[in-house]
C-alpha cells in the first residue's frame, strides 16, 4: 500500500471546543477521533460542530444546525484554502470532518486526511485498485466517502474491498475482501455506514450480472458479523433465510434469474432510527433490466426497487417497501433517504423521505413500511400513480415485450445518487433533478454475457436485454434543483440549470441551500423562497455534496469537486476540467483561487481513408464496446474521458495497436486483445470517421 506522511500542523478542537496546540499529533488526532461513535454521531446533530457521517447523521437529512453564516452574510464568503485531489476521474465523496481533520476520497478510492482548518494534507492512503478493474464498473470510478468510529477511517475500495485505517496515520488496521464470487463484475462505489460497532457495506455490479448484498463487519476487528441478500439465489438450493425463501416465490424459474445474478446491488443509501434500532437501505435494479428475460411469467421479484428494513444487530429482516414491484427499466431504491419527524393528517409520523430514480416522492412510515403518499415530483409516463394498496398503476406501454418505449425517468433516473437535504425549520426537500433522454427497445436476442454488435457495451460485460437508443428519443436533456415540500407533496420553488447531473445539497439553520453544478459553479440558495445569494466558479463540474463544520466557533463549508459519473463520463456542461478538489469557504476568507485547466480545443480528426464498407460493422462493434465511456464521436466534446472524434491524427493512425496492446489500461480502459481483431477496430475506426465527417461543419 502507498501511504504518504506529511507534517501534521495547525489547530484540532477537543471535546470541550477549546484549540489544542499549534502542532498537530498523532495522538492528539486518535484522542478527537477515539470519541465518535453512535452516541458522538446523536448529540452531534444537535450542534452541527462537525460532521462525522457521510449524510451528516443517522437521518442522512444533511441539515446542519449551524447559523454562522446566513442569508444576510452569504455574501462575504470567501476561498479559505483548496486541496488538490491528485485525480482526473469523478469525485463523489461528502467530506467527513471531526475535531478539526477531514477525511475525503478522490477516484479510484484514493482516501485523503487533510488539516481542515489549513488544508495542509496529513496523510493519503491508495488501496491501489488495478486500473484494468476500471471495466467492471458501470458509472466510473468513483467512491462516495468514508465513515469514522473509535478512532478508525473506514473505506470501501472499488473493487470490493473494506479497509480500516488508523485515524492519525492512515496506516492499515485490516483489510477484508468482501466479494462472494470473484467470477462476478461486483465494485463498490458507496460509503459505509456504522451502526451498532458494525461497518456496513454494499456493492454494485447489477448491469453486468451480478446477486447483491449487504454486509456487516465488527468495527473493532472486521470479523463479519451477517450478510444479507436482496434477491433469492437458486432455487435448488436452500434460502438464506425466511426473506429469501418468501422472494423465491415472487420469480419464475423459467428465466434462470441466478444465472445473470438477479440484481437488487445496494451500492448507496443507508440510514439508521436508534429508537426503533431499525436500519434502512435501498435496493437496485434487476440483472438483467429486461424482465420479460429474467422472470418471464412476471412476478414482484422481490426485493428489487425496495426500501428494506433490517436489525442491525443481527441483518435479519424486519419489513419492506417496493416501489417497483418486477422493476423493469433500471429503476432503483439506491438513491439517498432521508429519516424525518412529520405531522401528517393532524398526528405526527415517523418516515422516510424518498425520491429515487423513477420521478416519484415518496413518504414511508418508517416503523412498518407502508406507503403514506407518492406523487410525481417530475415529469413521468411509466405511471400514472400509486393505488390505495401501494402499487403504482403503470402504463401497459412500458412492458411491451417488443416495442421501444422511451421511458421517463430514463435509466439515468430524474434523481440519481446526487443527495438531497431536508430542513425541519423550513419544511422542504432539497434535491437535484434532472433528465437524461433514453429509449429502450427489447432485445430478443440477449444471452448472458454474450458480445453481440450493437448490444451496449456488451464486449465489456454489460447485460441489459435492452438495445439502447436503438428509437431516437424525443425528449430533452434538463436540470434543476427543487425545493419539495413532503408533507403536501408539491413544489415549493425551483432553479433552472443549463444541464443535467449536478450536484448533492447541503442545508443550513441559517436558511441555506448550498449546491454545486454541472457547468462549474458552488452556489447559495435562500432556503425559504430559492433567490440565488451567492456564486463561485469552480475548476470543474460539480456532482458531489458538500458538508459544513465549525472549528474554533468559525463555521467553514467544503465541497469536493470533480466531474464524472455515469453521464460525466461522456458529456460535461463546462470547458474547465481542472483536476480534482476540494474548496473550503468561510466568511471573510481571502485565499486565492487556483488557476482553472480549460480543455485543450482540438479540430475533429481528419485526414484518414477508411473503406465505407466498414462503416456499418463499425457502427454496431462501436456501441457493443466503446459508446459507454466515448459517447458519440463528435457530436459534443467529451466528459473526463476523450470524445474519440476529437482525437489526435496520430492516436486514430495507431488506434489498433493502442486498442489491442491495452495502451490505456492505467487510465481504466480495458485490454482488447482477444475480445477484437485488429479489422475490427478498422472497422471502428471507420465508425468515428463517418461519424465525425457526418456533423463535420461545411
Amino acid at each position: 500500500m502507498k501511504l504518504a506522511r506529511a507534517a501534521f500542523g495547525a489547530i484540532l478542537a477537543c471535546a470541550t471546543g477549546t484549540a489544542l496546540a499549534q502542532s498537530l499529533t498523532p495522538e492528539q488526532i486518535r484522542a478527537a477521533l477515539g470519541r465518535v461513535d453512535q452516541d458522538f454521531i446523536r448529540q452531534n446533530a444537535a450542534t452541527g460542530r462537525d460532521w462525522p457521517s457521510y449524510g451528516l447523521n443517522h437521518a442522512e437529512n444533511r441539515f446542519s444546525p449551524l447559523r454562522a453564516i446566513t442569508a444576510e452574510n452569504v455574501a462575504q464568503l470567501g476561498l479559505a484554502w483548496s486541496y488538490d485531489l491528485g485525480s482526473k476521474r469523478g469525485v463523489q465523496a461528502t467530506p467527513v470532518v471531526v475535531g478539526g481533520v477531514m477525511y475525503v476520497t478522490a477516484s479510484w478510492s484514493v482516501v485523503h486526511a487533510v488539516n481542515a482548518r489549513t488544508g495542509e494534507k496529513l496523510w493519503t492512503f491508495d488501496p491501489e485498485v488495478p486500473r484494468d478493474y476500471g471495466e467492471k464498473g458501470c458509472c466510473d470510478v468513483v467512491n462516495r466517502g468514508v465513515a469514522v468510529h473509535r478512532g478508525k477511517v473506514y473505506v470501501a475500495s472499488y473493487d470490493g474491498r473494506l479497509f480500516a485505517l488508523d485515524a492519525a496515520t492512515g496506516r492499515k488496521v485490516w483489510e477484508r475482501d468482501t466479494i462472494t464470487d470473484r467470477a462476478r463484475p461486483y465494485t463498490i462505489t458507496g460509503a459505509p455506514r456504522v451502526f451498532r460497532g458494525k461497518v456496513v457495506i454494499g456493492n454494485g455490479g447489477a448491469e453486468y450480472g451480478v446477486r447483491g448484498y449487504l454486509t456487516a463487519y465488527d468495527a473493532e476487528t472486521g470479523e463479519q458479523a451477517w450478510r444479507w441478500f436482496a434477491v433469492p439465489g437458486d432455487p435448488s438450493k436452500p434460502p438464506e433465510d425466511e426473506s429469501m425463501a418468501r422472494a423465491v416465490r415472487t420469480w419464475d424459474p423459467a428465466g434462470r434469474w441466478w444465472e445473470a445474478g438477479g440484481g437488487g446491488t445496494m451500492w448507496d443509501t443507508m440510514a439508521y432510527d436508534p429508537e426503533l434500532n431499525l436500519m434502512y437501505v435501498g435496493t437496485g435494479n434487476g440483472s438483467p433490466w429486461n424482465q420479460h428475460l429474467r422472470s418471464p411469467a412476471g412476478g414482484d421479484n422481490l426485493y428489487l426497487h425496495s426500501i428494506v428494513a433490517l436489525n442491525p444487530d443481527t441483518g435479519a429482516y424486519v419489513w419492506h417497501y417496493q416501489h417497483v414491484p418486477g422493476e423493469n427499466w433500471d429503476y432503483t431504491a439506491t438513491q439517498p433517504m432521508i429519516l424525518a419527524d412529520l405531522t401528517i393528517g393532524g398526528r405526527p409520523r415517523k418516515v422516510i423521505l424518498h425520491a429515487p430514480k423513477n420521478g416519484f416522492f415518496y413518504v414511508i412510515d418508517r416503523t412498518d413500511g407502508r406507503l403514506i403518499s407518492a406523487r410525481p415530483h417530475t415529469e413521468v409516463n411509466w405511471a400514472t400513480g400509486y393505488d390505495e394498496s401501494g402499487r403504482p398503476i403503470e402504463n401497459p406501454a412500458a412492458r411491451d415485450p417488443v416495442k421501444p418505449f422511451e421511458a421517463i425517468p430514463t435509466a439515468y433516473g430524474a434523481r440519481n445518487w446526487h443527495p438531497m437535504s431536508f430542513n425541519p425549520e423550513t419544511g422542504l426537500v432539497y434535491m437535484p433533478v434532472h433528465g437524461v433522454p433514453l429509449t429502450l427497445t427489447p432485445d430478443q436476442n440477449w444471452r448472458m454475457n454474450a458480445t453481440r454488435p450493437g448490444a451496449f457495451q456488451s464486449g465489456t460485460g454489460w447485460n441489459l436485454g435492452f438495445l439502447l437508443n436503438a428509437v431516437e428519443p424525443t425528449s430533452k436533456p434538463f436540470g434543476r434543483l427543487v425545493a419539495w415540500d413532503p408533507v403536501n407533496q408539491r413544489e415549493a420553488w425551483s432553479q433552472p440549470y443549463d444541464s443535467p447531473w449536478n450536484g448533492g445539497t447541503l442545508t443550513t439553520a441559517g436558511s441555506l441551500v448550498f449546491q454545486g453544478t454541472a457547468d462549474g459553479r458552488f452556489i447559495a440558495y435562500d432556503a425559504r423562497g430559492g433567490r440565488k445569494l451567492w456564486e463561485v466558479p469552480v475548476g470543474s463540474g460539480v456532482v458531489a455534496a458538500p458538508s459544513t463544520y465549525e472549528i474554533d466557533g468559525q463555521q467553514y463549508v467544503s465541497i469536493a469537486v470533480g466531474w464524472g459519473g455515469v453521464y460525466g463520463i461522456v458529456q460535461r456542461a463546462t470547458e474547465r476540467v481542472s483536476p480534482g478538489r476540494v474548496y473550503t469557504f468561510r466568511l471573510g476568507g481571502t485565499a486565492a483561487m487556483p488557476a482553472a485547466v480549460t480543455v485543450e480545443r482540438r479540430p475533429l480528426v481528419s485526414g484518414i481513408a477508411y473503406r465505407k464498407e466498414d462503416v456499418e460493422p463499425g457502427t454496431g462493434l462501436y456501441v457493443a464496446n466503446c459508446a459507454g465511456c466515448h459517447g458519440v464521436p463528435g457530436v459534443n466534446s467529451g466528459g473526463n474521458v476523450p470524445n474519440l472524434g476529437y482525437a489526435t491524427r496520430e492516436t486514430m493512425e495507431a488506434l489498433p495497436q493502442l486498442v489491442l496492446g491495452g495502451a490505456f489500461v492505467e487510465q481504466g480502459m480495458p485490454r482488447f486483445h482477444g475480445r477484437l481483431e485488429e479489422a475490427q477496430v478498422l472497422q471502428i475506426r471507420a465508425f468515428i470517421l463517418s461519424t465525425v465527417d457526418s456533423v463535420r461543419p461545411r
